[in-house]
Order: structure tokens, then C-alpha cells, then sequence
């Protein structure tokens, strides 16, 4: 049975209140059909992409640009220097800041990271995190308070997380997340909901967060969606990509006192 996946489209109101659409995705270090890739980003027309597994190694600036490129988005920052998750945008986002955050190292596992940045659409500002966590049980724990602390400290009202998560909805981890912020899919299904694997999907380990002053207008991974085709998503990686359309209101300008005069 076909999932119909339909989103609203991406614009600016009045008030300056965004509407985005943001795609998570791990991407297994464009391992898989890079062209199929290409397909399935570019239908879902993003504002933001969330990577996990971008490329970490030889020319992988080149290999990521390539992609942005081929999406008809720019690098945002990530990939080798945030140990994998990286962010692109469209060029409707002006970008007021980026940062890479390397999280601690336990000996025998991964180096995990975060590719982070703020940035404004419209009269929005939104905070952006990429993650991949860890497939360790107590890490993973300790870098879902990590995620929430650097998002707390980005100084924005409204902020958007994705990634892989490693781990089903009903997991600690999933759960320390989403008890303080809004799970995509829980809040506003729309489209499939199981991730992993393409040929079988089964679980659900990738996700779309948002803040709780965001509105999630759907949510899930896009089946259905125009231009998106199964054998695409199949052959794109070995997760399944996780679209968000959401809402997000104008930031309220802060309005300097006048000075006092002197006497």
C-alpha cells in the first residue's frame, strides 16, 4: 500500500514566520548510488539537509560539495571536522554563525560530533544540529544530555535537531530527547515511519526534533512524496531519509531603551 507523503512548500508569511521543510538523512559516506542520492534530495526540496555519514577521509570537502552541488544546495559546515553529521542549505538561508563540536572520545568507540549553526529564514532564527550517536548504550545516554545542553546554549528560541539516533523511540537515550522536545513523527505523522533498513524496514532510528514554540506540519520518511520513487530511496543509502515540514515563528526583535537624557 502507498503512503501519500504531501507537504506544504516552503515560504515566508506576512509576519515573518517561516515555513521549512528539513531532511535527515544518513548517507553512509556515499557509499551507495550517489545519483539516487542526488534524486531524492533534490525532490523533497529541502531548506535543510541533516547529514550523518558524510564524507570523513580523502577529498571529502570535494566529495560533499559535489553533492550540495548536484541538490542544488550549498555546504553549510560539517563533515570530517564534526567526525560525519554535516549540514546543507538552500540558499534561502542567511547564516549568522557555524560550529563543529567534536563530543568526548571513549577509547574503542567512534569519535561522534555535532555540525551546528544558526541561521534565519525570514523573520525566523533557528538553531541547527546534526547528530549521529553513539551504538554504545551509556554513551549514547550521555550524548543525548550533550545534544540538549549545546542546543540550550545556542542562545536561540527556536532550534531544529535530526539524526541518526541508533536507537528505537522506546530507548533512553530517544527518550531523554524527546521528553524535552518535540518528536517529529510522534507530533504530526506524515509519510512512512520506519528507517532502517531500506530493503526491510522495520525500526525506527532517525529522527526530527524541534523545539516545543515550533509547529511540526508533518513529519516521516518521504514514500510517496513527488519525484521521490522507492528503488531511489532504496538504492540512496542504508537508512531511509526523514522529511519535516515545520513552522516556525518570527523572532520578536529586541527594541534598544532610549537613552535617558543627562541632566
Amino acid at each position: 500500500m502507498l503512503i501519500v507523503m504531501l507537504l506544504p512548500n516552503s515560504r515566508t508569511e506576512s509576519d515573518g514566520t517561516a515555513v521549512i521543510r528539513v531532511l535527515s538523512h544518513n548517507i553512509r559516506s556515499m557509499r551507495d548510488d550517489t545519483a539516487a542520492l542526488a534524486r531524492v534530495i533534490r525532490a523533497c526540496a529541502p531548506d535543510l539537509v541533516l547529514l550523518q555519514e558524510a564524507p570523513r577521509f580523502f577529498r571529502w570537502r570535494k566529495k560533499l560539495a559535489r553533492l550540495a552541488a548536484a541538490c542544488d544546495l550549498v555546504v553549510l559546515t560539517g563533515g570530517a571536522t564534526a567526525a560525519g553529521p554535516a549540514v546543507l542549505c538552500s540558499l534561502r538561508a542567511a547564516v549568522e554563525r557555524t560550529e563543529d563540536v567534536l563530543l568526548p572520545l571513549t577509547p574503542g568507540l567512534h569519535r561522534r560530533g555535532f555540525a551546528t549553526a544558526v541561521v534565519r529564514f525570514g523573520g525566523a532564527r533557528l538553531g541547527v544540529l546534526s547528530c549521529h550517536l553513539s551504538l554504545d548504550k551509556d554513551e549514547r545516554y550521555e550524548q543525548a544530555g550533550m545534544l540538549l545542553d549545546r542546543l540550550a546554549g545556542m542562545g536561540v528560541e527556536h532550534a531544529v535537531a535530526g539524526g541518526d539516533l541508533n536507537e528505537r523511540p522506546d530507548g533512553p537515550a530517544f527518550r531523554r530527547i524527546s521528553g524535552l522536545l518535540q518528536d517529529g513523527w510522534a507530533t504530526a505523522a506524515r509519510g512512512a515511519e520506519h528507517t532502517w533498513t531500506p530493503a526491510d524496514p522495520y525500526q525506527r532510528i532517525d529522527a526530527v526534533f524541534a523545539t516545543r514554540g515550533i509547529e511540526v506540519l508533518g513529519c516521516g520518511v518521504p514514500i510517496g512524496h513527488p519525484g521521490v520513487t522507492e528503488s531511489d530511496l532504496r538504492a540512496a543509502s542504508d537508512h531511509l531519509p526523514v522529511l519535516a515540514a515545520l513552522r516556525v515563528p518570527a523572532t520578536v526583535p529586541t527594541t534598544p531603551r532610549a537613552a535617558k537624557p543627562r541632566p
